[in-house]
């Protein structure tokens, strides 16, 4: 049986150093890494930034992803940021390949690469490597596309609790790409996705992970989960004042675009898509995507949290923040000494 691309994650002893800079939305990882690159120009280094974040690819999606300026791409180096039409696909193991080749060529101009971002799954690809999952079947995918459509995706998820209630109990019953994944796996494979996971090595980087030595892993963790939700809401509703329903009427103007790709059911892109279309109202929408930034970045710290071997500091104090900076200077730094 052929199985999804594997990434062969480097563990050279020779290999320097990665930052890898993680946290939950809205923790300040992007201000941190600025930061940082400021620092690192002051003392005449270059530090190029590579996005780990799925809505980032996008293009089009630029305020309600918080994507990074052009004025702040102008004064450090991006990548993985408007590298696909909100049409395609990106994957973990995309990001793995592209995310390690990224790593070598701004190594080679001298420069040195950090990682910024949130998205566990490319985090654990880029690290450890891909489980031997089937690859995706476009025949089983597009009846179950059209059963999710005909019985509602909560339902799907019923059916899924009953073959797999492992993977059913972390999933939320409206994820519909995970759901309809993990039906799938289990129609080709004939076993759970949780028992393929729990028995394969290479999917390491869940609960109780070892981080790879190779891989200096700086957490920004806030511990006042009531502050970072009131920052989650006014971040929301500053994206509404600056343009959020205007930028998805015009995403909706494409033809192509539909609310089961990927690019679409982004966090606050699916809940603006559903009220343009008329599914909720104003008020709704925003409770609803308020909600749904909430659950990711509870799902991003309770990985998190699980994690050993990373550093961590808690961003919303203005002492642990500099530590921060200071950690993630010395890590770099020291690396570029002779």
């Amino acid at each position: 049986m052929q199985t999804e691309l594997h990434i062969q994650p480097v563990h050279s002893t020779d290999q320097l150093p990665t930052l890898c800079i993680v946290g939950p939305t809205g923790s300040g990882k992007t201000h941190l890494a600025m930061s940082l690159a400021e620092r690192a120009q002051s003392i005449g280094a270059t530090i190029e930034l590579i996005s780990m974040d799925s809505a980032l690819v996008y293009r089009g999606l630029d305020i309600g992803s918080a994507k990074p300026t052009s004025a702040e791409q102008a004064v450090v180096r991006h990548h993985l940021i408007d590298i696909l039409e909100p049409t395609e696909s990106y994957s973990a193991a995309r990001f793995a390949n592209d995310a390690k080749r990224l790593c070598e060529e701004i190594r080679q101009r001298g420069h040195i690469p950090v990682i910024v971002g949130g998205t566990m799954l490319y985090w654990r690809a880029w690290a450890y490597g891909l489980s031997s999952l089937p690859p995706a079947n476009p025949t089983i995918r597009a009846r179950l596309d059209e059963q999710g459509k005909a019985m509602g995706w909560p339902a799907m998820h019923d059916e899924l609790a009953k073959v797999d209630p492992a993977t059913a109990a972390r999933l939320q019953p409206n994820d519909s790409q995970r759901v309809q994944r993990a039906l799938e796996v289990y129609e080709i494979t004939g076993q759970p996705m949780s028992f393929l996971l729990a028995n394969s090595p290479s999917e390491d980087g869940r609960v109780g992970s070892v981080i790879p030595k190779w891989i200096k892993l700086v957490s920004l963790e806030p511990n006042d989960r009531s502050r970072l939700h009131q920052n989650l809401e006014k971040r929301f509703d500053e994206m509404l004042i600056g343009g959020l329903i205007a930028e998805v009427e015009t995403l909706r103007k494409n033809p192509a675009l539909h609310a089961d790709l990927p690019a679409i059911r982004s966090v606050g892109y699916r809940q603006v898509w559903e009220y343009l279309a008329g599914e909720v109202d104003h008020a709704k929408m925003r409770n609803k995507a308020l909600a749904a930034t909430r659950q990711l970045g509870k799902r991003q710290l309770t990985w998190l949290r699980a994690m050993t071997g990373k550093t961590t500091f808690d961003s919303f104090n203005p002492i642990e923040l500099k530590a921060a900076l200071e950690h993630c200077q010395k890590i770099l730094f020291k690396q570029e000494q002779p």
